[in-house]
């Protein structure tokens, strides 16, 4: 127990990441822990998938690789809201690389599970991955511009 838990009005989080996060009543320290463990979780079922790929066992790569994106999309939701996580995956400055990310989901287990076809369902996580990058990349500031900027002297 500290000092503060006994001063009247002291346990507020000064931050407004309790507003944000709905109510939830995490100390920053515990959002940065569940931050990198879903991160972590997410991050290692993406790699973990490949076992299954090399099995040969292309749905369950579609699913585990796609969950494991997902985990690690909504780690982020512990930083800062996972109400305002959704808010702005749909920012005018986002909404096509989510449109993108959310479709290339979608579309690596449909063409895992219906097509059966392994090299579209690669294609379909490659999307899936160049998504999610885009997409992370608009959280940092002049990432993009950075990005467009290296890949212009490449192409």
């Amino acid at each position: 127990m500290a000092i503060t838990d006994y001063l009247p009005g002291a346990n507020r989080d000064p931050s407004g990441l309790e507003e944000m996060c709905g109510g939830m009543k995490l100390t920053a320290t515990q959002r940065f822990y569940g931050f990198g463990i879903c991160f972590g979780v997410g991050f290692l079922l993406s790699i973990l998938s490949t076992l299954l790929l090399s099995t040969g066992n292309i749905g369950g790569f579609a699913v585990m690789y796609t969950f494991g994106n997902v985990v690690s999309v909504l780690s982020t939701g512990f930083l800062i809201g996972f109400l305002s996580q959704l808010k702005k995956m749909f920012d005018p400055s986002r909404l096509v690389a989510a449109l993108i990310f959310i479709g290339s989901m979608i579309a690596t287990l449909v063409v895992a599970f219906t097509l059966h076809s392994f090299i579209l369902t690669l294609i379909c996580c490659i999307v899936q991955w160049l998504a999610l990058f885009w997409y992370s990349a608009s959280y940092i500031p002049f990432a993009r511009d950075l990005i467009k900027k290296c890949l212009g002297g490449v192409m």
